[in-house]
């Protein structure tokens, strides 16, 4: 990078002692000088010998990228002649779909902001997000209707089969038909800038509930740089299954977006099954597999099984991020899938899932690490209490900064359940609103097959006996699967520090000295 020219730089780790910064040793994405550009242009006008664009694994349809871009000018179309303007957002309430990239790259190319939740949020999360985020229109399929029914925002269905009754829902038209529309050259369209805003998704919070991410087109511009950068997909026919969510900055990073530069076909599948997955590497010849470490890890105990069963021999490269990977997990892969090389990946929310990466067996080799730093990405190793800069080899907060970056500014405390993020303080609130508990706190509990799961350190207040189980209930039913409670300890009080912040440390510690 230019303005490092002067710096004295160390070349095995990129750390420059006069600034107490690492620097990536790879080399610096190209970025388009042109402010006036929006995502959905940039990912549209590059070039690429790519023909189909998705496959819904399910149906065996296929959508060509001409098709694709069709359909995103017809939405456009329809959105812009309902009012949709620059600086509106949109909700995107859907499982994986072939349709789900159709929405949001018709949304930011008016300017409009997406924004995403979670299929499997209670519709008091939901409705939390949309009291933060104030959408002007939802998108979502009938069977998730009754999760938006006390919203009152005008809907549109994913999906021309309604069955049942919708209630209140105020639906005003299908992306079918919105599809079917000519698409107008001459509808209204807004100056879009690259650093105007193009997603807002929802991070785990450590203080509590989720927090909206800002994130510019200038950022997801920077995010497909860096995501052809770092895969070799001009040779031959590139296939990508996607196992993981879209509405995840994972899945919409690589799939709903990034990806699409290249011309690489995406197969969708609407949910994780094993099976289903795996039949759709052997039906469509897929080459690249990404995926969370508990699916890794499942593909290894069971590899005998599977390479009996499946025909995996197109399968060159799996892509594992969401959490870290071990040792044995990396080694018995390679063991048992030898001829599929194994690449990690480290990303955030609010660095629009670009962070650190291993771009080769041997970087993936160094058991431990993230990977090497982005493509024009920098770094500091903070230390959380003092806020002084630290070295090589020392132990801190990440800080970053690049061109991909919004705003990181909060330590995260967050448990990692089958790469899911859940916020021990949402979990510590709502714990404190059962009338038998004094004071709680809620940590990280490993589990090789999930990765970590919350697990509860409880006060009881005086002459109660609630039990175990009963306070597993009181959580499960107001908070999404992956965020319930799957462990609970009884305890005189909680370890805090003299400003009174949980001492999870000590928790973990305690829980975990047993194992």
């Amino acid at each position: 990078m230019a303005q490092n020219i002067n710096l004295a730089i160390d070349s095995r780790s990129g750390f420059c002692r006069s600034n107490s910064t690492f620097y990536s040793k790879r080399n610096p994405i190209p970025l388009p000088r042109n402010d006036s550009l929006d995502v959905t242009t940039f990912i549209s006008s590059r070039p690429h010998n790519g023909q189909v664009a998705f496959i819904d694994a399910g149906t065996g349809r296929h959508l060509t990228f001409a098709e694709l871009w069709r359909a995103v000018d017809s939405v456009a179309t329809c959105l812009s002649d309902m009012g949709i303007r620059k600086g509106h957002v949109v909700l995107l309430l859907s499982p994986n779909s072939i349709f789900f990239p159709i929405v949001c790259l018709s949304v930011m190319s008016l300017g409009a902001i997406i924004t995403t939740t979670n299929p499997l949020n209670t519709a008091a999360e939901i409705g939390k997000q949309i009291a933060d985020s104030k959408p002007v229109l939802a998108f979502t399929i009938p069977l998730l209707l009754p999760k938006l029914a006390g919203s009152k925002i005008p809907i549109v269905l994913l999906d021309d089969h309604v069955s049942g009754n919708v209630g209140q829902a105020k639906i005003v038209t299908t992306l079918q038909q919105m599809m079917k529309t000519e698409p107008s050259g001459s509808r209204v369209r807004d100056r879009v800038n690259q650093d105007d805003t193009a997603t807002l998704l929802y991070s785990s919070g450590t203080t509590g509930a989720s927090k909206g991410v800002v994130s510019s087109h200038r950022n997801l511009i920077a995010m497909v740089q860096t995501v052809l950068s770092r895969f070799n997909l001009e040779e031959g026919e590139q296939k990508f299954i996607c196992t993981v969510p879209m509405f995840h900055i994972y899945g919409l990073v690589a799939f709903a977006t990034g990806l699409l530069a290249s011309g690489s076909t995406i197969i969708v599948l609407s949910k994780f099954e094993m099976h289903d997955m795996l039949s759709a590497i052997e039906k469509y010849r897929a080459t690249y597999l990404p995926l969370v470490p508990p699916i890794l890890v499942a593909m290894v105990n069971a590899a005998d099984q599977i390479n009996k069963k499946y025909d995996l021999s197109s399968l060159h490269t799996a892509l594992s991020g969401g959490a870290p990977l071990s040792k044995e997990v990396i080694e018995g892969f390679i063991e048992k899938y030898p001829n599929v090389k194994i690449l990690q990946g480290y990303g955030l929310t609010e660095s629009t899932g670009i962070g650190a990466s291993t771009d080769s067996l041997e970087e993936s080799r160094r058991y431990g690490t993230a990977g090497m730093l982005s493509p024009s990405m920098e770094a500091k190793i903070v230390d959380p209490d003092s806020g002084k800069a630290l070295t090589v080899n020392q132990t801190g907060e990440l800080w970053l900064r690049g061109p991909s970056i919004m705003k990181v500014d909060r330590l995260k405390e967050l448990i990692k359940y089958k790469g899911y993020q859940v916020p021990p303080a949402e979990l510590e609130a709502l714990l404190l609103t059962h009338p038998e508990i004094l004071d709680a706190a809620v940590i990280p509990f490993p589990d090789k097959d999930v990765g970590q799961f919350p697990m509860a350190y409880v006060v009881r207040k005086p002459g109660c006996n609630l039990s175990e189980s009963a306070l597993m209930d009181f959580v499960a039913k107001q908070v999404a699967p992956y965020k319930r409670i799957r462990k609970v300890a009884f305890i005189a009080s909680i370890p805090k520090n003299a400003s009174g912040k949980i001492l999870r440390k000590d928790l973990i510690k305690l829980a975990t000295s047993k194992l």
